[in-house]
């Protein structure tokens, strides 16, 4: 099964993603690329604070990543199912409530009503949802949405963080990823990279929203191509691919020092 960051490693050097999923083991990562690993939670958390009502599916799932899709379905298709066990919480109005409010008012009427059971009642009785590391699997590729937004039509609103300060062509290619695989399982209203604005002057609190929804929508056939090229990579033995600049573009591949060890043969990538 592919993955998102499988993908993108894949687009850079085919080497790279043989070892990736078969001895990803020997991948040794510098101080500053984990500090930018860090720099990057960072900032993609800051911007999942400002969605307070919400569901994390990685604090329920941790990395028990085969549940993930299932659990997604799971909790879009229940958002407006009615609740034939609970009453009807106050001021309902078509109006999302918050996760507080549904708390207050089970907690008064019920009380031995649990967190779960407080939490599942958000889920059947709003009219939208959003939820963090939605996971989506088409075509044997998996992805994990970092902000999920289903409307009260049953279209989703998503939106991809991430720490740069430009929207680099890497961003568009995962995002695009992204894109093809959810919108096979879900409609899409619409697909919006969040990058770092720095000191906010072009977007709200440092952050640069950008809708990238009908370009994303164009990538699709290249995208199936690719993906069926790197299938076809992975059932076959481990490449011969040389070292050269592709290990320094656009990230610096955690491989460099284990292919260094022979002589390759060109990336099937370029």
């Amino acid at each position: 099964m592919l993955s998102k960051s499988k993908y993108i490693r894949g687009l850079q050097c085919d080497r790279a993603l043989w070892l990736d999923v078969y001895n990803p083991r020997l991948a040794k990562y510098t101080r500053e690329q984990m500090q930018r690993f860090d720099r990057g939670r960072d900032f993609e958390y800051a911007f999942k604070s400002t969605f307070p009502d919400s569901i994390d599916l990685s604090a329920e799932l941790k990395r028990n990543v085969d549940a993930y899709p299932a659990r997604t379905a799971e909790l879009l298709d229940r958002i407006h199912t009615p609740s034939p066990l609970r009453g009807t919480p106050p001021n309902l109005g078509g109006e999302l409530k918050s996760v507080a409010a549904v708390d207050e008012h089970y907690l008064g009427s019920s009380p031995k009503l649990g967190e779960g059971d407080r939490r599942e009642a958000v889920v059947e009785e709003c009219e939208t949802i959003t939820l963090f590391e939605a996971g989506f699997l088409y075509d044997d590729v998996l992805v994990l949405a970092d902000v999920v937004l289903q409307n009260p039509d049953g279209t989703l609103d998503i939106y991809e963080v991430k720490s740069g300060t430009a929207l680099s062509d890497t961003y568009r290619r995962d995002a695009a990823l992204q894109h093809y695989v959810i919108s096979h399982c879900r409609p899409i209203n619409k697909f919006c990279v969040v990058y770092n604005g720095l000191d906010g002057v072009n977007g709200s609190n440092g952050f640069n929203v950008v809708d990238l929804t009908e370009e994303l929508e164009e990538q699709h056939g290249e995208i199936t191509r690719n993906i069926a090229a790197m299938k076809d990579i992975l059932r076959h033995g481990e490449p011969a691919t040389p070292t050269g600049q592709h290990c320094l573009e656009p990230y610096a591949c955690p491989y460099q020092h284990y292919c260094a060890q022979g002589v390759r043969q060109m990336s099937l990538f370029g």
